[in-house]
């Protein structure tokens, strides 16, 4: 059986799903093959915090008002360091948190109920299909063990961080090893300390969050080094919860129901891979993996997908469209790509190792703690709505050194009175 198309998704998840409708509103013929079959299928390890910076993109999806009736919470997150807590005022600049079990579906009926699209469920992708120094389509097979032959003019992996469609086509992969293992729970009637708002606890070098979401669920994290986890997984529910219990102003789980199991992953590899080749796309997971401590894998998913969209888009949906503008078009997105989130990765995956913080992050972190500008910065940093380098900027920092010096002085006559 053979199949022809503009585009070819392999994935149908978050980034397959958003890039999927996006091309077929341009007019394009854009099959998705999904390798579950069962169409609420959601991925289970996930911190379930989408970052402000793509609430943009569930704009203009149009997925808003679904999300926000399904129970999705605006999140803004406070973060607590040794330095105390850093709460950034209320700027109505968010992201949602939804869990994927709710999200996940709410995506592929988008999809499956767009013009021009064929989402197919139960088939896996087995191969490439190159051609003339290209990828021009893939191959697969159903559940039933039949197998299909997609001709296209682009393939979009959106297969995840392992993905498969990458490693067919031979895009060569970066992996930083990760040193830190982080376990997953989700909890009712839980008493909030701050409301709707997310937390954060930073206890350097291991890490706790409260995500308040959908349905009356909080899912809580704990983020420890890589030596703790054989003693960890000795007893862990008795050790997550002697854990948040340690935390200044933490919610008490002893009133609490937990509703899920407690899901780990003990090691997750930061992964890089370029993002567009001939004929190839790679979108979410598939073409940048970044350690979950803060939470920017779904919104990368969602945002890459639209860059892809933006610029492969218009291409395409021109008539009988040449390969090789083609493939001038996904070496632009690739670029895109690459320079709105390589450094922001450069950052998240030096810390993943499991270190410290450095001086300039601590000198960051204290004086964002007693200036509301700069908690207002690190907010915009954290929501990746900023670049590093406007975070770091020599005023950001010369001001966090005026500061952090006047409440270092502050402190000394406190410290004097009290003697």
């Amino acid at each position: 059986m053979s199949e022809t198309s503009d585009v070819l998704v392999v994935g149908g998840s978050l980034s397959g799903c958003t890039a999927a409708i996006l091309l077929a509103r341009q007019g394009l013929r854009v099959t998705v093959l999904e390798q579950h079959r069962d169409p609420g299928h959601y991925k289970r390890a996930c911190t379930h915090y989408i970052q402000p910076s793509a609430t943009a993109v569930f704009e203009r999806l149009g997925l808003v008002p679904q999300l926000e009736a399904a129970g999705a919470v605006p999140n803004s997150i406070d973060l607590w360091t040794r330095y105390g807590w850093i709460r950034p005022p209320d700027e109505r600049l968010h992201g949602y948190n939804i869990r994927r079990s709710v999200l996940d579906p709410i995506l592929r009926q988008t999809a499956a109920a767009t013009p021009g699209i064929d989402l197919q469920l139960g088939v896996k992708a087995t191969q490439l299909i190159r051609e003339q120094g290209r990828v021009q389509g893939v191959r697969g097979v159903d559940h039933t063990g039949e197998e299909q032959k997609f001709s296209c003019h682009v393939v979009v992996g959106a297969d995840g961080r392992q993905s498969p469609v990458a490693s067919w086509a031979g895009v060569p992969t970066k992996e930083k090893k990760h040193g830190r293992f982080i376990y997953f729970a989700s909890f009712e009637d839980l008493r909030l300390t701050r409301g709707s708002r997310s937390l954060m606890w930073l206890t350097d070098p291991d890490v706790a969050y409260v995500f308040p979401n959908d349905g009356g669920v909080t899912v809580l994290a704990v983020m420890l080094t890589a030596d703790k986890l054989a003693d960890f997984r000795q007893d862990i529910d008795g050790n997550f919860r002697r854990f948040f219990a340690d935390l200044p102003d933490a919610p008490d789980l002893g009133q609490a129901r937990r509703v899920s199991d407690y899901v780990g992953v003990p090691h997750y590899p930061d992964v890089s891979r370029r993002a567009g080749t001939p004929g190839l796309a790679l979108v979410g997971d598939a073409a940048l993996t970044t350690d979950y401590l803060w939470g920017v894998g779904c919104g990368w998913a969602l945002e890459s997908s639209a860059w892809l969209a933006d610029t492969v888009g218009p291409v395409l949906a021109q008539p009988a469209p040449a390969a090789a503008d083609v493939d001038r078009a996904l070496q632009r997105y690739a670029r895109r790509h690459h320079h709105a989130l390589a450094a922001h990765h450069f950052f998240i995956a030096d810390l993943a190792g499991g270190r410290m913080l450095n001086p300039l992050e601590r000198l960051m972190f204290a004086a964002a703690a007693h200036d509301e500008r700069l908690a207002s910065s690190l907010a915009h940093y954290g929501g990746r709505l900023i670049s590093p380098w406007r975070f770091l900027s020599p005023a950001k920092i010369a001001r966090s050194l005026r500061v952090s010096a006047v409440a270092s002085k502050a402190t000394r006559a406190r410290t004097a009175v009290t003697r």
